[in-house]
């Protein structure tokens, strides 16, 4: 089956073929901006980037910025304004509510961010990674917070890192707590270049403009989150469909709604628990469809109508990495409690789970909070939340690269980013090794810096925004 380039396209769509990537909906307007967790083909990819492969505090530094509150949420890129979601301490307490037992719920949780996210902590790597600006996010395990936050998106000027406005969609005490390295901001938005949807889970989601004029705002409920570990599914777009994942441990759902409007166009229940997935939308020979990576099984719905197209048993529990897609494939990871990645064929219908529509499995060393990124026919993902590098053939699952440790990261919650020819990988110490794009080893440079990192990098025109936990960061080259 051949992947249709839509009418109007751009050259990025046309270079995305040549990548392998399925045709995501707006491609034609995403060259050159980052508008949704995992970038403009969903995959990890910017294909037009060129961003710098050696930077410091000092070096190629074009602006720092400190950004007030918490939050691992990925910025949002569009032209020259950048938009940022954080969650705000206000110093206003409360009565705290003491925190309810959850015995069914894992000792290492996720939080995401990414994404969400950087989306979730949780394996060997976290003993050794936790700091004081990882405990920011408020407790975990279930209690309830005892401050108000404010809850709000920033839009700063690309070129300068100025803030041009801050609107704060709402001020509450959160219902729940986080795990300890999360945050209360750690969903990710999207945007379609004329309006940003910032999404905070159980406190709403919000259409602005990009004057920062509120056009709607709803509220889907509150979530339960197991243990208490925090949110970090975030939302996706589909011409003027927002399609958002409700996983949780009381009355899952999946839900579509007018983006102009907040208008719910369809709602089906899952039978599902907490995950963390975000939905890649799929745009293949003019059929679209939404995939969502869960404990339970893999779905892809109809994101007109909400009608199931297939599903598939398979991930292990908390699921959180997001799914990536080629021409042929969607390729689903998890790597909690076990591993698993699936290659399933695109094109089909029904229970898919242990048939021929799996091209090819693998069950090794597979991430448990990073998403994989797919870039020229390769999958490259981390092991568990460490940082231990795999590399897979995309359409046969040989394995090229068998979990080989990037030395000088420490951690990782961040999924990995493909520009220029090269990998970005970004540990929690602040520390991103750029390797060159292969299916071996070629380190071409570690650059560290002060702030600790768990939000994914961004990589726009010659431009690199790191996400810090105090600040965000643009990188380009002199």
């Amino acid at each position: 089956m051949k992947l249709k380039i839509m009418t109007g396209m751009s050259g990025l769509a046309l270079k995305m073929a040549c990548l392998g990537g399925v045709a995501f909906a707006a491609a034609a307007a995403t060259e050159g901006n980052w508008p949704q967790w995992r970038g403009p083909l969903q995959i990890g990819l910017a294909p037009t980037a060129d961003p710098p492969v050696t930077w410091s505090e000092t070096e190629n530094v074009r602006w720092k910025v400190k950004i007030p509150g918490a939050g691992t949420s990925t910025p949002l890129v569009w032209d020259n304004l950048i938009f940022v979601q954080t969650a705000i301490p206000t110093g206003k307490k409360v009565e705290p509510t003491p925190p309810a037992a959850d015995e069914s719920a894992p000792a290492n949780p996720p939080q995401a961010g990414a994404g969400s996210s950087e989306k979730a902590p949780g394996g060997p790597a976290d003993a050794q990674n936790k700091g004081p600006g990882g405990r920011r996010g408020g407790p975990g395990r279930g209690g309830k917070p005892a401050e108000v936050y404010q809850f709000a998106l920033l839009c700063l000027d690309r070129a300068t890192g100025k803030v041009l406005w801050q609107q704060v969609a709402c001020e509450q005490v959160p219902h729940e707590g986080t795990h300890p390295d999360g945050t209360f901001a750690s969903s990710s938005g999207v945007t379609d270049g004329k309006h940003v949807w910032a999404y905070f889970g159980s406190r709403g989601v919000y259409c602005y403009d990009f004057q920062g004029k509120l056009v709607w705002s709803k509220d889907l409920g509150d979530l339960r989150i197991a243990a208490g570990f925090g949110e970090g599914s975030s939302p996706a777009l589909y011409k003027d469909i927002l399609i958002v994942n409700w996983d949780n441990e009381d009355g899952s759902f999946i839900t579509a709604l007018d983006k102009m409007t907040g208008k719910e166009l369809w709602k089906q229940a899952r039978d599902e628990r907490t995950s963390w997935s975000t939905p890649l939308v799929i745009e293949k020979e003019g059929k679209a469809e939404v995939v969502v990576s869960a404990t339970g099984k893999i779905r892809s719905y109809d994101p007109v109508s909400g009608k199931l197209n297939w599903e598939c048993g398979g991930m292990t529990r908390n699921v959180i990495p997001t799914p990536v897609a080629d021409n042929d494939f969607v390729y689903c990871t998890s790597g909690f409690q076990g591993n698993a990645l699936l290659a399933i064929k695109l094109g089909k219908t029904g229970d898919l789970t242990g048939t021929d529509s799996i091209a090819w499995s693998h069950k090794k060393g597979t991430p448990y909070v990073p998403s994989a990124l797919l870039y020229n026919g390769k999958l490259y993902f981390f092991s568990g939340n460490n940082p231990m590098l795999t590399c897979l053939d995309a359409k046969t699952g040989q394995v090229l690269i068998d979990a080989e440790r990037i030395e000088g990261m420490q951690g990782v919650y961040a999924s990995p980013v493909g520009a220029g020819g090269r990998l970005y990988l970004t540990g929690r110490n602040g520390v991103t090794v750029v390797l060159k794009q292969s299916d071996k080893l070629e380190v071409l440079a570690t650059n560290k810096l002060e702030d600790r990192i768990d939000a994914s990098p961004v990589a726009v025109g010659k431009d690199l925004l790191l996400r810090g936990r105090e600040n965000l960061y643009c990188f380009a080259a002199k």
